[in-house]
């Protein structure tokens, strides 16, 4: 029971898969797997099969032995599926292969490896997936046979132009709907047989000019028409599209994004000489600028103009300074000598281009030279100075431009380890002033150092100082500093490169420090405003004390003058209004009438009406 179905797995020809479909037609061995909840590729699929399908199923990457030993198969679908890797030579084996679906699917990546071994491949599907990146050798196998290629519908910002310009048999390109912000110049020129180039929906502001759009006039022996597709870009409608616009077009409905006045409006409808340029424009760059010889320059220019300019510097000796291992020239125009010598002082020329005209800056450079050992520079001659003048902060101090370090970075971009880190040390540090010590320890025997230098900016004021000290210094007096800031500080030797004929530097260390607040205005505010007070209360107290007594003896004057001889000889009387008030008797019940008379006016009690005082 169990013999023929062993001998039926092991035999040449396999069985077709479960829940498969298997059809011969014409000795070509069809396998149709769509749609049948698969997770993997089947491991029973006939090695004979010419065409696979094995989409809308649950697959989630290829590789291994998926593919081995399948030399005839011509046609591998795959969309739909959940597949996000594909594993290198996965298709190693799939030489006959014409046609590879991966549509539909969670690839973000496309590897040098993972499409090799497909020598006769013509038509790649990759759209819909979430690919980022494509490797520049992805397509290296099948260059010269691929006729249509599909990248749409992905997250690509770059493209392997260099790979495509190679595919001298493209028919179709597609790389709509990504996120393609550039197209290299040339490169659909040596492209004869592309009939069809989708590039809408992408972020492209301009296209060059290429043969191939210049086709759309006159078509090439292998096409009688070009289909050019780029709406859905934010176009930059300037002279730079004028060529485009020449084109004869009027079925297309692509609109400009910029500039404001032709935003909106459609691209074929805009006048010729609305399609305009502005000349470069520098804004701002480094003027002059004071470096240490050995030390990093970097030298700024900013430009202006539509299109943007692209931005050369010129040296003093008239040439285009070019990347180098010793100068950087950046695309936002800035340059960079990492080690500057003494030939580089001078002035440098900085001009910005574009398609508009030009424009030019200059920048001088001027370079510190170093005191050599047989020059007439003498460190004798820079140790009499300090010791007369240490204490004065009369060192010498440069002021990097634009609140920039001479050499190109920040204090805190020089990496100093532990060890160096503890060699350098401030103290006695008070609002306006700190003392700054450092020592070589053992490194006094591994260098001979010329001279030391000191390099400190505070947080109120990014500006680097820079103070040139003799070798025989090991400290210095900081002054004229702002209270309550922080300051960094490097300490930094300057020492003869026995391999070299440079000077180099060394950092001997960093360090942070903070001088004091100082605010005797608001202490000696504090108490003058404590006196004052004090003074008005008692002066308050004493003045309204005076009143009531004032007030008091006139009340008891007024009543004992003037109502005598009613309260003290007569008896009760019933109470009379005199003067708005109204004045209540006791007679005193004493027998003594003689004592009565001496006490009238101490045993009377009156009651005043009026609401503000009663006596």
């Amino acid at each position: 029971f169990f013999s023929p179905l062993l001998s039926l797995r092991l035999s040449p020809v396999s069985a077709c898969p479960f829940h498969c479909v298997c059809r011969n037609l014409s000795e070509s061995l069809s396998t149709l797997c769509a749609d049948k909840g698969l997770l993997f590729v089947p491991p029973h699929v006939d090695r004979r099969t010419v065409e696979l399908r094995l989409a809308d199923n649950f697959i989630t990457e290829v590789g291994g032995n998926d593919f081995v030993n399948m030399t005839g198969l011509v046609d591998l679908t795959l969309s739909r599926n959940t597949i996000h890797l594909i594993r290198p030579m996965a298709f190693a084996d799939l030489e006959s292969l014409r046609s590879l679906h991966l549509d539909g699917n969670r690839l973000t990546t496309l590897g040098p490896r993972d499409l090799a071994g497909l020598v006769n491949l013509q038509h790649l599907i990759v759209n819909n997936n979430q690919l980022i990146k494509v490797s520049a050798q992805a397509f290296d196998d099948f260059l010269l046979t691929l006729e249509d290629l599909d990248l749409s519908y992905n997250n690509l910002r770059r493209v392997p132009w260099e790979s495509i310009q190679n595919m001298a048999s493209l028919h179709t390109l597609n790389l709509d709907h990504n996120l393609i912000d550039h197209i290299a110049e040339g490169v659909f020129g040596e492209l004869y047989k592309l009939a069809r180039l989708d590039m809408t929906s992408n972020r492209l502001r301009t296209l060059p000019p290429d043969p191939l759009f210049t086709g759309a006039i006159s078509p090439t022996p292998y096409n009688a028409v070009i289909s050019l597709n780029f709406g859905g870009n934010p176009l930059h409608c300037n002279c730079e599209l004028l060529w485009l616009r020449r084109l004869i077009r009027g079925d297309d409905m692509e609109t400009c994004a910029t500039p404001t006045h032709l935003a909106g409006r459609y691209f074929w409808s805009i006048p010729e000489e609305e399609f305009t340029c502005e000349p470069p424009l520098i804004t701002r760059h480094t003027h002059k600028l004071w470096v240490l010889e050995g030390q990093r320059a970097t030298l700024k220019c900013r430009a202006i103009g539509d299109p943007e300019p692209v931005v050369h510097w010129v040296s003093p000796d008239d040439r285009i300074i070019a990347n180098s291992s010793r100068t950087s020239s950046f695309s936002n125009g800035t340059l960079d000598i990492l080690v500057t010598v003494a030939r580089d002082d001078g002035a440098y020329t900085c001009i910005a281009i574009n398609a508009a005209g030009e424009a030019t800056a200059t920048v001088d450079l001027k370079i510190i030279p170093l005191p050599h050992r047989g020059g007439s520079s003498d460190i004798s001659d820079m140790e009499d100075g300090r010791r007369g003048g240490a204490e004065d902060d009369e060192g010498d101090n440069v002021r990097a431009s634009e609140g920039e370090r001479a050499d190109g970075g920040s204090l805190e971009d020089d990496e100093v380890d532990d060890d160096e880190g503890r060699m350098v040390g401030v103290q006695g540090v008070t609002a306006t002033s700190a003392q700054v010590k450092w020592d070589l320890g053992h490194l006094s025997t591994a260098y001979v150092v010329w001279m030391y230098q000191i390099q400190y900016n505070c947080t109120a004021d990014e500006t680097l100082i820079y103070r040139i000290l003799p070798s025989t210094s090991d400290r210095f007096l900081l002054k004229n500093l702002v209270s309550g800031v922080d300051y960094n500080l490097c300490v930094l030797a300057i020492f003869d490169d026995t391999i070299t004929s440079l000077a180099a530097t060394k950092v001997l260390g960093c360090t942070t420090f903070s001088t004091k607040d100082v605010y005797p205005a608001c202490r000696s505010l504090q108490a003058h405003f404590l006196g004052g007070t004090l003074t008005i209360l008692v002066g308050g107290v004493v003045v309204v004390t005076l009143l009531v007594f004032t007030v008091a003896l006139m009340v008891r004057h007024r009543v004992c003058n003037h109502g005598d001889h009613i309260m003290c000889h007569n008896g009760p009387q019933p109470p009379q209004h005199q003067g708005g008030l109204h004045w209540i008797k006791y007679k005193n019940t004493a027998s003594n009438t003689g004592e009565k008379h001496r006490q009238k006016c101490k045993r009377k009690k009156i009651w005043v009406t009026s609401p503000l005082l009663v006596w």
